[in-house]
Order: structure tokens, then C-alpha cells, then sequence
């Protein structure tokens, strides 16, 4: 850190937690699904709702900080964030529940534009990536217990959607503690607009670096969401049971990110990057072709392990890239973050269209190929 105040710091990872709350859309869609009897397709809907927000506001939210600042920004997203989590206390139909997922998206759009470069005023910047890195194990847990929660939650109560008041709660608590929470911004007189935002995507590897992290929010989203569909396809369980699986993807990657955390502080990213695809091929060719649970249940932590550091390996290399137009990068790469909109909704068709979760699969296969071809950018750039 660079003046080592864990007051600061603490509030700043509990606003990571908070920004778990966004991954709760991969088991609750499922339950969705099965409340209204909808199809992958429509089901697959709602993360899109979730992530299309991501487009529209990234760049935006990137203008906004430079008028009110990051933490001001971050405070804004909590509020949203909270609204939405109430909406589903408030009334549960398919509107209720579009609109809460579409508020979920807009204020999780604020924050991640928000939260990661408000890192970089509280570390030196060798130690960025590593820290994003925490922040994504924090996220990670409060992602990890949703479905563990969701089910309990439906066997003990016989309502899964308890789960929102408990997360807006939280969500809550960490609005305050970060509003009482003094932290002094880096100076920052950019007057970028809008349309300037966008021309940085001209440079190559801002754009591939933002592709990239469209590909690692598609299978993120993709694989929160298929994995109970794969159990429930191929072992006959039922969705209470399947759900487990989209702990143990949130498992690993908190596993995945807390390792990290180290990792990154000591290995060159390149080798660490390729670790981390390798790891996905491996899980992708285990989910086209097994059948036994257990063997699932290994794949689907391979990929949560190896997906957990994807995003602030590139999110940290694209700040590097461009540091004197941080909030703009941010609110560009944060905006790849539609790709949790789009890839699940070509997964869900692509599942309808092979009749079968192999469709799913797939997109993800594609997904994995691009990332596997970006490892090129991330060892060149580690060389500037």
C-alpha cells in the first residue's frame, strides 16, 4: 500500500463484496427458469439484462468519475446497486424481475468502472494487479455463497429469494463504511468526451486487451449459468442439488484469485496467463464429454481456477497501457463486460438449438481460442 491505512483499505475490499452480488443472477435465472417454465433462451435473458448495461454505461460512468471522482461514483453504485436487491422483496413476476436485473447491471456497471482504478490510490502501481486480485477473491466469496444460500434458503424457508434482502443488506453496510471512509484522490483534469473515449479502441492493443475481457465475462457468466443445466441434463438431479455446482465454480475461483493474489506478486503474467487457459481447455474438453458427476464437478473447478485471474491481468495491463487516461480505459474495459450479455444468450441458443447443454459448450470453446491467441499481446506488452 502506499501509506499503509488498513482503514482505508478494508472498506474499499468490502465494496468488492458488494460487487459479488451481481453473480447471484447465474443461480436465481436458473430458479427463474423454473418458477415461469422458461426456455434456455428466455431464461438466458435475464444475466443478458444483467451485462447489456455494462455497454451502455461503461463509457459514461468513465465521464462521470472525472467530474465527481471514483469514490463518489462507487458510493452512487451501491445505492442502485441496493434498489435493486429490494425489488424482488417487493413483487416477483417476470417484469419485477427484469427490472431488478437490469438495475443490478446498471449499478454493478458504476461500481467495477468505479472501484478498480479507486485501487490505484491506495497501491504502488507494481502492486495493482496483485490487488485487483484480491478484490476479485472478495467478490468472489459473496459469489460463491449465493447458491449455497439460494438453496438453503428454499429447503428451510421455501423461498430462494430471500437471498436479495440479505445481499442489499451488505450491500448496505458497505455504502457506509466507505462514505465515513477519507481517501484522497490522484488529481485528474482529463476533459475527454465521449466520442473521445471511443477513438482509444483505435490503438490495437487497448481493443484486444478489450475483446479479451469480453471472451473471460462471457464464459464467467456462461458457466455460472450452464453448469446446474449440465448436472440436471446429465445426472437427472434436481436443481436444488444442481446448484451446488455453481459454488464450486465460485469456490475455485475464490481458490484461483487468493492464490493469485501471490502469484502475481512473483511470476511474470504472461506464464501465469497461460497457466489459466490451459487450465480452461482442460475443464471445456472435460464438460463436452463427461457424464459422471464427480468428473463435471472437476471441470467446472478447473475452469472457475482458471478463469479466476483473467480479469485483472488484462485490466491491470490496459491501465499500464494508457496511465494518464485511467478513467477512460476503465470505462472501456469495464464496457467489455457486455459480453456477460451477449455469450450467454448465444449459449442459451445454441443449447436450444443442439438440444442439449454441448451448445453452450461451445460458444465457450470459441471464447477460450481468442484468449489462448491474446497470451501473444500479454507477453509482448510485459516486454515495454
Amino acid at each position: 500500500m502506499k501509506n499503509n491505512n488498513l482503514f482505508q483499505f478494508v472498506p474499499v475490499m468490502f465494496a468488492f463484496f458488494a460487487m459479488g452480488a451481481v453473480d447471484l443472477v447465474g443461480i436465481a435465472s436458473n430458479y427463474v427458469k423454473e418458477d415461469f417454465g422458461l426456455s434456455d433462451t428466455m431464461a438466458n435473458l435475464f444475466p443478458s439484462m444483467v451485462f447489456f448495461w455494462f455497454f451502455i454505461f461503461s463509457v459514461p460512468t468513465g465521464l462521470l468519475m472525472n467530474k465527481i471522482g471514483r469514490k463518489k461514483t462507487v458510493l452512487l453504485s451501491l445505492i442502485i446497486t441496493a434498489l435493486a436487491l429490494v425489488i424482488p422483496v417487493i413483487g416477483y413476476g417476470f417484469v419485477w424481475m427484469l427490472l431488478s436485473f437490469s438495475l443490478l447491471g446498471i449499478g454493478n456497471t458504476l461500481m467495477q468502472v468505479s472501484l478498480n482504478p479507486l485501487i490505484s490510490n491506495l497501491v504502488t502501481k507494481d502492486r495493482l494487479a496483485s490487488t485487483l486480485t484480491l478484490g476479485q477473491f472478495v467478490k468472489a466469496i459473496a459469489s460463491f455463497a449465493a447458491p449455497l444460500l439460494a438453496g438453503w434458503m428454499a429447503l428451510l424457508f421455501g423461498n430462494w429469494r430471500l437471498l436479495f434482502p440479505l445481499y442489499a443488506l451488505m450491500t448496505a453496510l458497505s455504502f457506509i463504511l466507505l462514505g465515513v471512509t477519507s481517501i484522497k484522490e490522484e488529481p485528474y483534469e482529463s476533459k475527454s468526451s465521449f466520442a473521445d473515449c471511443f477513438k482509444l479502441l483505435g490503438k490495437t492493443q487497448i481493443l484486444l486487451l478489450f475483446i479479451g475481457i469480453m471472451a473471460h465475462v462471457g464464459i464467467d457468466v456462461g458457466i455460472n449459468t450452464t453448469a446446474p443445466k449440465i448436472l440436471i441434463e446429465r445426472t437427472g438431479m434436481t436443481l436444488i442439488d444442481a446448484g451446488l455446482a455453481t459454488s464450486i465454480y465460485f469456490l475455485f475461483r475464490v481458490l484461483g484469485c487468493f492464490s493469485g493474489t501471490f502469484i502475481l506478486a512473483r511470476v511474470k503474467m504472461h506464464k501465469f496467463f497461460i497457466v489459466s487457459v490451459v487450465s480452461m481447455v482442460l475443464s471445456v474438453i472435460g464438460l463436452f464429454i463427461f457424464s459422471n458427476t464427480l468428473l463435471i464437478y472437476i471441470a467446472i473447478g478447473l475452469v472457475g481456477f482458471g478463469n479466476s485471474n483473467i480479469f485483472p491481468m488484462i485490466f491491470s495491463k490496459a491501465l499500464h497501457s494508457l496511465p494518464e487516461r485511467k478513467n477512460e480505459v476503465s470505462g472501456l474495459m469495464i464496457m467489455g463486460i457486455a459480453g456477460g450479455a451477449v455469450f450467454p444468450l448465444l449459449m442459451g441458443i445454441g443449447s436450444d438449438l443442439l438440444g442439449n447443454q454441448s451448445g453452450a459448450v461451445v460458444v465457450v470453446a470459441v471464447l477460450l481460442v481468442y484468449l489462448g491467441a491474446l497470451i501473444g499481446n500479454i507477453r509482448e506488452r510485459e516486454k515495454v
